[in-house]
């Protein structure tokens, strides 16, 4: 019997086990940056769980494009040991390790969900945000500083030397993140990009940082190793980015280099009307996949091995990436191939538990 999900996907060098990722989880649990046990025991429990690619949490290229001062970051030479320890773990118990590379822009300095996830004011730990734009997400939130080209420049740096690191620590797939209104989407989309000059106004000028960013990445990154950007392919708000927007990005990005578009949808604009429900992005993947022929990731409320396997059956996706059901239970992969009747590999240590086939 083939199962489609636990069918290994190619892209360039580099071969997964099967079509289940682990989406970029925020955990907000860093000091300073630094990974920790936290982090060890989260993506290791992933690893032993059988997925097939473990995307790491957004990681700041530096310390002002962090979300909350416990964001985990790479913008430093010390952060790499811990993050070695991660890849190591992972690729170990069979999980391919990627990271996403991240830049807060306009929606850094809040605090962590559970301390309430409002601004943090400098006198209190916090630092001035930046974005293309004085535009701030919320009408109660400070403008943000308005980035200028060196300041722009420093952005673009950031990612180069971020990427080194993350090359040196060992991780095999760097995900660039520019959806969730964060720095790349903010610089793509109207409603939070307001400039005059060479990257603001038109479509072209619009997504400019975000292609140079993407050019100097896959200039840095081995031939065999896959690139990846997510995206936000609406802003579910009339005025903002479109699905068509994303399908016109999504087809210069396979022209740069780009392996896989993860889809994703919404973030920049607080008040968007989202129809949330179960697999409700799956769509934007599935049409970005058929018209700019280009690989795609599929994320939103996937919970049920069925759900998953009829993604990639029927090419949809080429990949389901998981959030909060992997949060619930760290082994779905095996569960959903038992469902499914798929025969994978358990853990050694794990095998005695293994359900035998009646």
């Amino acid at each position: 019997m083939t199962v489609a999900l636990f069918s290994p996907l190619t892209l360039r060098g580099l071969t997964l086990k099967n079509r289940i990722a682990v989406s970029p989880m925020c955990q907000y649990s860093s000091t300073n940056g630094f990974s920790n046990d936290w982090h060890l025991v989260h993506l290791g429990s992933r690893a032993v769980g059988g997925a097939g690619l473990i995307i790491i949490e957004a990681t700041a290229v530096s310390p002002e494009g962090r979300i909350t001062p416990d964001d985990l970051g790479i913008w430093h030479d010390e952060h790499v040991p811990g993050l070695q320890r991660l890849t190591a773990f992972m690729e170990a118990h069979g999980a391919v390790p990627g990271i996403q590379l991240a830049h807060a822009g306009r929606k850094a300095s809040h605090s962590s969900p559970w301390k309430g996830g409002t601004v943090v004011a400098e006198s209190q730990g916090g630092w001035p945000a930046v974005a293309p734009s004085p535009v701030p997400f919320g009408a109660e939130e400070p403008a943000p500083l308005e980035l200028d080209l060196g300041g722009i420049e420093k952005v673009k740096a950031d990612f180069r030397a971020a990427t080194l690191r993350a090359l040196e620590a060992g991780f095999r797939v760097i995900e660039l993140h520019a959806a969730h209104g964060y720095l790349f989407h903010e610089f793509l989309s109207p409603l939070s990009n307001q400039r005059t000059d060479a990257y603001g106004g038109s479509f072209e000028n619009r997504i400019r940082l975000l292609v140079e960013v993407v050019e100097s990445t896959r200039q840095l990154l081995p031939a065999d190793y896959p690139l990846l950007v997510r995206i936000s392919a609406t802003d579910w708000t009339e005025g903002g980015w479109t699905a068509d927007d994303s399908v016109a990005l999504a087809q210069v990005l396979k022209t740069k280099g780009v392996d896989l578009v993860d889809c994703s949808t919404g973030g920049n604009v607080p008040a968007a009307s989202i129809p949330v429900g179960p697999n409700y992005q799956v769509p934007f993947a599935e049409r970005i996949r058929r018209e700019a022929s280009i690989a795609t990731g599929a994320v939103g409320l996937i919970t049920s091995a069925a759900d998953a396997e009829q993604i990639v059956a029927t090419g949809q996706a080429d990949l389901v990436l998981l959030g909060r059901e992997l949060l619930r239970d760290p082994y779905f992969p095996l569960h959903a191939a038992e469902e499914l009747g798929a025969e994978v590999e358990w853990p050694n240590q794990y095998v005695r538990a293994k359900p035998r086939r009646r």
